[in-house]
């Protein structure tokens, strides 16, 4: 079994974050706030965010500065993650999945694999992200079937990914393949590679989403693909379900950062238009009705930054959190559901324009309760560690 390393970091000089912090809300008022809609209702790819965000470092915001990343914790992480999706989450995907193939590499990598890639990674010379889904295996990882077969110094790899984010304008990949189909029980069957594109690696169609929109998710067809064997993470075959769930406590961080990010996202947009739409002779806001709900959006959203922080510190720890992680993810997720719903009452038939942000934000925070694990399965996560934790 893969040995997971110490992901422990101390957290950043308060004023040094909040200097980080200021400059990423400045980025996100003068470049991306004017081109979200633009972006989102054309579904096009933000070339020029993406470059914005290799400058800034965000490809290399969580691996570690002898690396050349800025060695964030995972704490300030996530509040940059909330910070750019309050006001457009489908951007912090396009560096959230990069950094968890990137992660893999930097926890599970040998020595060589580190030096060869990381940099690249960190600078944003090459980006990606991690291809696990299959057609057939998704929750399930243990279901998957493309597999990796050893010819002399390579692996020959064949079969297709799902809905991979940044499939299309990706570049490189953790791929998670069987190279023992047979092995029982199957984990320890599976292993995870760093797959670049080249030749025998196609990308496939890319999928017309409710949201999400701008960022692509596409599926990847891997047909007698040819990779060398140094390209198997950790170097040793078998570790790859380990080394691919490994990211999940951070990865669901993030989703639960983003489920934070809209959450406040819109019950700021919502604030704003109940302060200047008036019906009766006065703001909407000063209707009781208005007022139950924006109490309650409040609390929804503070409660979730809460709960996703003290996973984050944790994590940041060194601690294991997967039920931290998992709380914060559904708490998070479902609230950004909520918030965007009432959101959408609040706003009442503008809710359906397009001119109005709010509908954006309630056609994505759905994806946050399904990706990175259901929040059905969250919550069984939470009370298996629950009574693990608590034994009568």
């Amino acid at each position: 079994m893969a040995t997971a390393p110490d992901t422990s970091r101390p957290p950043m000089d308060p004023a040094e974050e909040q200097a980080l912090l200021d400059s990423i809300q400045k980025w996100v008022d003068r470049e991306v706030r004017p081109v979200v809609m633009k972006h989102d209702h054309g579904d096009i790819w933000p070339e020029e965010l993406v470059g914005q965000m290799a400058e800034m470092g965000l490809f290399g915001a969580t691996i570690g500065e002898e690396y050349g990343g800025l060695g964030l914790p995972a704490t300030t992480y996530a509040k940059i993650v909330m910070l750019i999706s309050s006001y457009w989450m489908a951007i912090t995907g396009i560096f959230n999945s990069h950094l968890i193939m990137a992660a893999a590499v930097e926890r599970f990598g040998t020595p060589e694999q580190k030096a060869k890639w990381l940099p690249k990674f960190a600078s944003g010379e090459i980006r990606g992200g991690l291809a696990l889904t299959e057609p057939n295996a998704g929750t399930d990882l243990q279901a998957i079937r493309t597999t990796a077969v050893r010819d002399g110094d390579d692996y020959v790899i064949n079969g297709t990914k799902t809905w991979i984010s940044n499939g299309i304008n990706g570049s490189c990949f953790a791929l998670l393949v069987k190279t023992d189909p047979k092995a029982e029980p199957r984990y320890k069957g599976i292993s995870l590679f760093i797959a670049p594109k080249q030749d025998g690696f196609t990308t496939g169609k890319k999928f017309d989403k409710l949201g999400y929109k701008a960022i692509d998710s596409a599926e990847l067809v891997f047909d007698d693909y040819r990779i060398p064997a140094a390209n198997l993470i950790g170097g040793v075959e078998g570790q790859g379900f380990f080394q691919a769930t490994g990211g999940l406590e951070l990865g669901r961080i993030n989703v639960a950062a983003r489920g934070v990010g809209m959450a406040e996202g819109a019950l700021r947009i919502s604030t704003e238009y109940a302060q200047t739409r008036e019906t009766m002779g006065t703001p909407i806001a000063n209707h009781q009705a208005i007022q139950l709900k924006i109490g309650e959006m409040v609390t929804r959203a503070r409660a979730a930054r809460l709960l996703t922080l003290d996973a984050a510190e944790a994590y940041d720890r060194g601690e294991r959190c997967d039920m931290e992680a998992g709380m914060a993810k559904y708490f998070a997720s479902e609230a950004a559901v909520k918030n965007a719903d009432e959101g959408m009452r609040i706003h009442g038939g503008y809710s359906y324009s397009k001119e109005y942000e709010i509908e954006r934000y309630y056609r994505d925070a759905m994806l946050m309760c399904i990706g990175e694990g259901t929040n059905e399965m969250q919550r069984m996560i939470i009370s298996k560690q629950w009574v693990k934790r608590n034994p009568a």
